[in-house]
């Protein structure tokens, strides 16, 4: 659409992109250079099929969200990839007064939810909202990754066992300040009774979520996301 045209291309982009396609696209798809083709195109499958499968075909925003889809009907339209990408595809879509949006991410429950508690640890209201501090406590718990995905350092993953994502669970991409505030709320918690706001996370737990931290800190003492 014109609308979505933010930056047209110019007559020396439309010159360049007509001869690669019309010149250089015939030459890649001949022999030597198409099975160099092939063997990168099958790497970059493997990386796409791991982001979906670590993330449950969540993906890490919109937008390779929506390539990575349209790669795999490409591959395969009738496969189980491109089946189960469909259904994750409404964690992004939400109805508004003016028609269809879509968020720039799935959402920031974790990282909303850890403030939240610790707002009402600031204040007297623990023993007159229990119930809902108590929900909040059971979501930090059941939103904590409790193990590193498979072979991740050969897809340049970093580690995520006892980290904790910006949205969910099903992510699965650490954060390091997400996974900060989120201990910091739950050490919170643990100070108060368990009548009120549900049993305190264990400790093992606690200390997979530091070591997840720890392993974002650069020789520079700095932390990297």
């Amino acid at each position: 659409l014109q609308e979505d045209l933010h930056y047209p291309r110019s007559q020396a982009q439309n010159l360049i992109f007509g001869c690669l396609n019309k010149f250089v696209e015939p030459i890649l798809n001949c022999w030597p250079a198409n099975k160099l083709r092939e063997r990168a195109l099958s790497n970059l499958m493997k990386h796409i099929h791991y982001e979906d499968e670590t993330t449950k075909y969540v993906g890490i925003c919109p937008i390779t969200k929506a390539l990575n889809m349209i790669c795999c009907w490409v591959e395969n339209p009738n496969s189980d990839a491109f089946k189960q990408h469909l259904p994750r595809f409404y964690d992004y879509l939400w109805l508004a007064e003016d028609g269809m949006k879509a968020q720039v991410y799935d959402g920031c429950h974790s990282w909303e939810i850890a403030f939240i508690i610790q707002a009402y640890c600031s204040t007297n209201l623990i023993g007159k909202f229990g119930p809902t501090i108590k929900k909040a406590h059971e979501f930090m718990k059941n939103s904590q990754v409790l193990s590193n995905h498979p072979n991740y350092e050969r897809y340049y993953r970093h580690r995520s066992k006892g980290s904790w994502t910006l949205s969910s669970v099903d992510n699965g991409w650490s954060v390091s300040d997400c996974t900060a505030e989120a201990v910091k709320a739950l050490l919170l918690l643990s100070k108060i009774s368990p009548d009120l706001v549900g049993d305190p996370i264990k400790q093992e737990r606690l200390y997979d979520a530091i070591d997840c931290i720890l392993s974002f800190m650069k020789r520079s003492t700095h932390l990297i996301n």
